[in-house]
């Protein structure tokens, strides 16, 4: 998968042709758009009188399937992302309705004929879909901001009050975007305009089923699994050379550890720490059972200091905004623009999904009660006295349907898919994108359908990912787990002639000192000065005394929040769309002894 782009326009009077004016600004407003140097961007069109269709892409050539846009019989249609089998297009440009269902990968489609300009996310649109329109046209595309200045030429008008959920979590717990008039389509959805009138499907999430009473039942599940997880691999072994797998002691790597050794797909892995850490002690017997190439990467060693140097958090503020369209908080570190190269590489980012995702793992207490104080208390509404009373109706009008369902559980693990995969990591990960081909089983379509369809306390207790590894590679039966035991061997008794899953904490040595979370005084001012300085544009959303109060400190001390309130800030301040900020000096910041 890599970063494609891509737009389409649709006249609400079908009698009447696209305007010359706004295939103009489309052409112009591709270099905001796109975080990538102008000069890597190629691009193509499809134009009828009606109905137009759009397409960028950073790969240097056409060999990558399938091409960019696939264009014949009066239609054209690209993919926003990979198919697990590129033939696929074929049938999502041609097929009578534009669905998603059945077709695996990590993909968004964008469909464009004579009469009919169509997309479709896949289940957890980590591909995304945005939509707007104006009174004469109805706009769809893959990147917010493009759709929103196809809109509206050079202008830029905030949704200010949507931004309240970019303050509370860092990125988007609602179908909104930070531009006027621009929304993010649902997970598994089809936008469709014919005949100037614009219609939304969606497909609903799978409801899980339940728990597996034998045995028997488990393996089958289990099965149906790892069926999904293979194919979505099988391709790699056309690759021409290795999978990159960056791998850990944890959880989730081990998973793809085993999946590509099953599959056949050759592989090697790297660990980034210290030999005695964990992750890579564990990290070199699960390469070592396997029998492939293992190559640790030792954090840089240089003289002692009393600080870090880091950039100027503008700078960081505008590099993010610019990637993730003001939709991800400059207090994550966003993957930097490399040229494009097309090598394997693979993460075990989103393994969550396979364990009922991070919001229920996180969560000790399991009862109604406590799932439901959740999904308000530390999702919707974090911080209520930090913000205004039509910012918290508004978050409260955005829980109401999550509140309102009747299983608690399920909706906190649909909440992961649709909004922490959904709308952090759909954002988030456009970093990496401009790099290359990242493969993400995690994110498939037909997995993520098969591990919602499974009893989410089954999910939860971990016994799923566990069958799952033991099944692809049996040898790592036996190799401890890092951080904490599974889950699902809490409560187990064991007998003295079984062997008790073992694990392996990391020492507490301090080694977990971040800048970004201890920013010390000198970067607390810097960030602190910034937001009072714009209180103005804030206002609407929080309130200046809270505001004051968070900075009242030398060292701040919700630095997430702080970083939170200040991409907000530089955003509604205009430092993006724009050139990039000049002159700004480094900032130290203190290491605590």
């Amino acid at each position: 998968m890599t970063m494609r782009v891509y737009l389409g326009l649709a006249a609400k009077d079908p009698a009447a042709a696209i305007p010359d004016a706004v295939l103009h600004t489309v052409r112009g407003a591709i270099e905001a758009a796109f975080p990538v140097p102008a000069e890597v961007i190629r691009g193509r069109e499809w134009h009828r009188p009606s109905i137009s269709l759009f397409a960028w892409t950073n790969e240097p050539d056409d060999s990558r399937q399938p091409p960019l846009l696939v264009t014949g019989a009066d239609r054209a249609a690209g993919i926003n992302g990979h198919l697990a089998e590129p033939r696929d297009v074929e049938g999502l440009a041609h097929a009578a309705g534009l669905r998603t269902d059945a077709v695996g990968g990590c993909f968004s489609v964008f469909r464009a004929t004579g009469d009919e300009l169509s997309a479709a996310t896949a289940i957890n649109r980590v591909c995304p879909v945005f939509h707007a329109e104006t009174p004469e046209l109805h706009v769809i595309g893959s990147r917010a901001l493009l759709v929103h200045l196809a809109c509206g030429g050079d202008r830029v008008e905030w949704d200010v009050l949507a931004l309240q959920t970019m303050i509370r979590q860092g990125f988007f717990v609602s179908d909104e975007t930070p531009y006027a008039g621009v929304s993010a389509l649902p997970p598994s959805a089809t936008i469709t305009v014919r005949g100037g009138r614009r219609t939304v499907t969606e497909t609903p999430l799978p409801a899980a089923g339940p728990a597996p009473a034998s045995g028997r039942r488990k393996k089958a599940l289990i099965g149906e699994l790892a069926e999904a997880l293979l194919a979505t691999v099988a391709p790699l072994r056309e690759a021409g050379e290795p999978v990159n797998l960056a791998l850990t002691g944890g959880r989730d790597t081990r998973v793809l550890a085993a999946l590509l050794h099953a599959a056949g797909v050759p592989f090697r892995a790297t660990t980034n720490g210290l030999d005695d850490h964990p992750d890579v002690v564990i990290a070199r017997m699960i390469a070592r059972a396997l029998g492939v190439e293992h190559t640790v990467i030792p954090p840089a060693r240089a003289e002692k200091k009393d600080a870090v140097v880091v950039e100027h958090p503008l700078m960081r503020a505008y590099e993010t905004l610019r990637t993730c369209e003001g939709m991800t908080s400059a207090y994550e570190s966003i993957v930097t623009y490399l040229p494009y190269s097309a090598k394997p590489t693979m993460s075990g980012q989103s393994g969550e999904t396979l364990r009922a995702g991070s919001l229920l793992l996180l969560q000790s207490d399991l009862s109604p009660k406590a799932l439901r104080r959740r999904i308000d208390t530390t999702f919707f509404l974090k911080d209520v006295p930090l913000f205004t009373d039509a910012a918290n109706e508004h978050a409260r009008e955005l829980a109401r349907p999550w509140q309102e369902r009747a299983d608690a559980m399920e909706a906190l693990d649909h909440m992961y898919v649709w909004y922490k995969v959904g709308r952090w990591q759909a954002s988030a990960r456009a970093g990496s994108l401009r790099r290359g081909d990242p493969v993400r089983p995690f994110l498939d379509n037909r997995v993520v359908r098969a591990a919602l369809s499974l009893d989410q306390s089954w999910r939860l207790s971990e016994e799923v990912i566990h069958e799952l590894i033991t099944t692809f590679a049996p040898r790592l039966r036996n190799v401890p787990i890092e951080g904490k035991p599974w889950r699902f061997t809490a409560d187990r008794k064991y007998y003295p002639w079984q062997r008790r899953p073992e694990f392996l904490t990391a020492p507490k040595t301090g080694g977990g000192w971040s800048w970004r979370t201890s920013p010390g005084e000198t970067l607390s001012a810097v960030l602190r000065d910034h937001v009072l300085d714009h209180l103005d544009l804030l206002a609407p959303i929080v309130k200046p005394d809270e505001v004051r109060k968070l900075f009242a400190d030398p060292v701040v001390k919700k630095p997430g929040t702080a970083w939170h309130l200040y991409t907000v800030a530089s955003m509604l301040s205009g430092v993006h769309p724009g050139k990039a900020p000049e002159g700004l000096d480094p900032v130290h910041v203190p290491i605590p002894s």
